[in-house]
């Protein structure tokens, strides 16, 4: 970070030039981490790290904004937003009803607000920004209990899944952003010096200053599934690269990201900025604002995760804006061989039911050869497998208060409509029923341990099934004619439907080549032959890459170069007699 700051209003002890100091170890050491892909983080995964009394504390910190309004203080108020259901308002998947209500804002006021924030912003320069947006995520990682409390009651995370996914993996997420950010626009020296001979003693002096320019005001529209883990990477990038960044929540979880808008205007203002540079815009029950917000003019950078058809409705109509987006997939994995077949139907279970198959980059398809699989316990059928499977399931989840550590509440009746489908049969035979769960805490949430549907690829009307996303705790053990035959499957999913991972079991290097080979070709992460702790779910931030932009699963990467760029742009000014 030795990039020279320009001026920027001072204040009383939290001015830019502060915060550099006091962050300048946490970005260098990000910098660091996303160059060589190693593993860090400054942020404590172990609750215990929060306080000894931390999940308690987290859960009383939400009850206290239940039932209560919340004012950000924005300009432009029209309205409210809630707090009953009808009106917008939050329910918690495990049965309560959140009671929060939220300022309508009208864009007509809040876009010039945000506009007018800009040029301090932009003159600030990156390594002020950069410290600016440290602290915010500073701020929010003290109050990871809290961030994960919310998480469980609008998303339906189990408690382990909400402490990480999200509090302190969507912290992870947005500081690599911000270090992205500040690696793409540090790229260019601030000033040069330029001198190009003439003849004998003479020649051409020019002094260059180079100014990272942002594009202009951000759209965030947040899903309800990760509003953080999917929202953090937009959001900092965007504001890291100098552009005003408007969060548009889903209507059923606005409050992780009203108290992110929070936190961020309180450290903005308290640094000398508008705080109107990150301002929330909650909607009213239909009222279909993102649209509105995505096509205004004044908008020109979209951050959209969520459902393909969306996707793809900005990409048409949002023309004036570079859209980035992170939308449906259909997960395969398939399973060739094993040299520990205990170990891998755990793995294969735990990965299943994990946030019961809600998240992006849960497996969907299990590919199974119909001949059976070479084992450490010998030659296993494809019958075999499937049993099996569902007695791995059994031991992980047959205990209600177990299962409910792993699972999740089913996020809206559309996943449950999903899961009843699956279970009459109308897609296939059931391999694996799914049951019903009873929450110890939550009797009115709704939990479901995984179905597995048994499907044939060689039959049409099953391979119509297997190539659309089931969002939810539905997977398929599709029967393959043979392993050519499951990576040609793989290969046409991903190109068809996109796709976030791909798993493979084998002890056969001509398979893992083979897999490698197709994964390359279609753009696709590839894990391998994973065991014990670590699942295809999972991706280690500063280190894997969450998507690639080269299937129909998103043009969005979490995160690389081009993801922060495309931000802002480089103006040139030329001085000449050699002064910058």
């Amino acid at each position: 970070m030795a990039r020279t700051t320009p001026h920027v209003p001072p204040t009383d002890g939290r001015s830019p030039a502060r915060l550099i100091t006091r962050h300048r170890a946490t970005l260098d050491r990000a910098l660091t981490a996303i160059r060589t892909r190693e593993h860090w983080s400054p942020y404590p995964e172990d609750t215990r790290a929060y306080g000894p009394d931390a999940t308690a504390d987290g859960e009383a910190s939400l009850r206290a904004l239940l039932g209560r309004p919340m004012d950000l203080g924005q300009p432009g108020r029209d309205g409210t937003v809630g707090p009953e259901p009808e009106r917008g308002g939050e329910r918690s998947p495990y049965g309560m009803e959140l009671g929060i209500s939220y300022p309508h804002h009208d864009p007509a006021v809040l876009l010039p607000a945000m506009t007018a924030a800009l040029p301090a912003w932009r003159d600030a320069g990156p390594e002020a920004r950069a410290a600016v947006c440290v602290e915010i995520l500073d701020r929010i990682n003290a109050r990871s209990p809290e961030f994960a409390a919310v998480a469980e009651h609008t998303s339906g995370h189990n408690p382990v899944m909400a402490f990480h996914a999200g509090a302190v993996h969507a912290q992870d997420r947005g500081l690599e952003a911000v270090a992205y950010a500040y690696a793409e626009q540090t790229r260019l020296p601030a000033t040069a010096h330029w001198s190009k001979p003439q003849g004998p003693g003479r020649s051409v002096e020019i002094g260059k200053r180079f100014t990272a320019v942002p594009r202009g005001i951000s759209l965030l529209v947040a899903n309800s599934v990760f509003p953080t883990w999917n929202g953090y990477p937009g959001l900092f990038a965007s504001l890291a690269t100098g552009n005003p960044v408007l969060v548009k929540p889903h209507p059923a979880a606005v409050l992780p990201l009203a108290l992110t808008v929070r936190i961020a205007r309180e450290v903005l203002a308290e640094a000398g900025f508008a705080p109107d540079l990150v301002c929330l815009a909650p909607e009213y029950p239909g009222e279909r604002l993102a649209r509105r917000l995505a096509t205004d003019p004044r908008v020109r950078l979209v951050d959209y995760a969520g459902r393909t058809a969306f996707a793809d409705w900005l990409g048409d109509n949002a023309r004036q804006a570079r859209v980035f987006t992170a939308a449906s997939a259909v997960n395969s994995l398939l399973v060739e061989s094993t040299h520990d077949y205990r170990d891998m139907l755990a793995n294969l279970a735990f990965s299943v039911s994990l946030y019961s198959g809600q998240l992006c980059t849960s497996p969907q398809n299990l590919l199974i050869p119909r001949t059976g699989i070479a084992t450490d316990e010998g030659h296993k059928s494809y019958e075999e497998v499937v049993a099996d499977l569902g007695a791995a399931l059994d031991a992980l989840l047959g205990d209600d208060g177990a299962a409910c550590e792993v699972l999740g509440a089913l996020i809206g009746p559309e996943v449950r409509s999903r899961v009843d489908l699956a279970m009459s049969g109308a897609l296939g035979p059931v391999g694996v029923p799914s049951r019903e769960v009873r929450h110890p805490r939550y009797p009115d949430a709704v939990v479901r341990t995984p179905v597995v549907v048994r499907l044939d690829a060689g039959r049409a009307e099953e391979r119509a099934t297997l190539l659309a996303e089931w969002l939810g705790p539905v997977c398929f053990a599709v029967a393959v004619d043979s392993v050519a035959a499951a990576v040609e499957l793989v290969k046409e999913t991903t190109r068809l439907c996109g796709a976030l991972s791909v798993g493979l079991y084998s002890v056969s290097a001509e398979v893992e080549a083979a897999m490698e080979a197709a994964c390359v070709e279609t753009g696709v992460m590839l894990s391998m032959n994973l065991m014990g702790d670590w699942y295809i779910s999972q991706s280690a931030v500063y280190s894997d890459l969450h998507g690639t932009g080269m299937n129909p699963a998103g043009n969005a990467v979490y995160s690389d170069g081009a993801y922060v760029a495309e931000r802002f742009r480089t103006v040139v000014v030329r001085r000449y007699g050699g002064a910058t």
